[in-house]
């Protein structure tokens, strides 16, 4: 059981909306719980500054890295090298949010982007980390080798998901939380628990309870 209650939110993708319903709920419900996100805060949805401000403006909240943020990242690195396939999963939609309507993937672009963040935002984008504990629950974006100690992860697999994730159990009694991985409802078996139902595209954003009692699950916007 994790040290103390978690609301740990599934993939919000830029649905500022479903969020602040979904934070509501919660309150209500647990409003001591710890609130941790899987990462995947902007892209594809319509929302994504809007879902990074209110995320940040959140006292207690943790925030994973997920593969969005990492091809956001990536943009503002290299725009002209990988820039086309993050405007392809999501991007375009992320620049509107910002007021940016041209999407193409160059310096110019990537220019508009950092100029319109506001202040921090992109150093508090580098500083997600990949994995968070509470007790025996480890949460994670994408997924984690079942073999390995959750310190000793690739982060590349934490990211982007590991082929023996939800294949094999973990042998050291930890639940892993996740995202990435689009479910028809939230779940939980054999130590993984799935939070992610596909928000941006009607699935409702979702998120796990946890506590001494177990785990329940709530979905807003299905």
């Amino acid at each position: 059981m994790p040290e103390q209650s978690l609301a740990v939110i599934g993939d919000v993708h830029g649905c500022a909306e479903l969020l602040e319903t979904l934070l509501t709920r919660i309150e209500a419900q647990d409003h001591d719980a710890q609130l941790v996100f899987v990462g995947d805060m902007v892209d594809r949805g319509p929302g994504s500054q809007a879902v990074l401000a209110r995320i940040r403006s959140l006292s207690r909240a943790v925030a994973l890295r997920g593969n969005h943020e990492q091809m956001m990242l990536g943009f503002l690195d290299e725009p002209e090298t990988i820039g086309a396939s993050w405007l392809d999963y999501g991007g375009a939609q992320t620049l509107d949010s910002f007021g940016i309507t041209r999407h193409v993937a160059d310096t110019q672009t990537r220019d508009a982007l950092r100029n319109a963040m506001p202040a921090g935002l992109e150093d508090w984008l580098r500083s997600l980390p990949c994995w968070w504990r509470s007790g025996n629950v480890a949460v994670v974006h994408a997924g984690a080798d079942p073999r390995s100690q959750i310190t000793h992860q690739n982060p590349r697999d934490l990211i982007w998901g590991h082929p023996a994730f939800g294949r094999f159990p973990r042998r050291d009694g930890l639940w892993v939380v996740h995202g990435h991985t689009v479910v028809p409802k939230p779940r939980q078996s054999d130590g993984v628990i799935s939070v992610d139902t596909g928000a941006w595209q009607g699935g409702g954003l979702s998120a796990a309870l946890i506590s001494t009692q177990g785990v329940e699950f709530l979905t807003i916007g299905r």
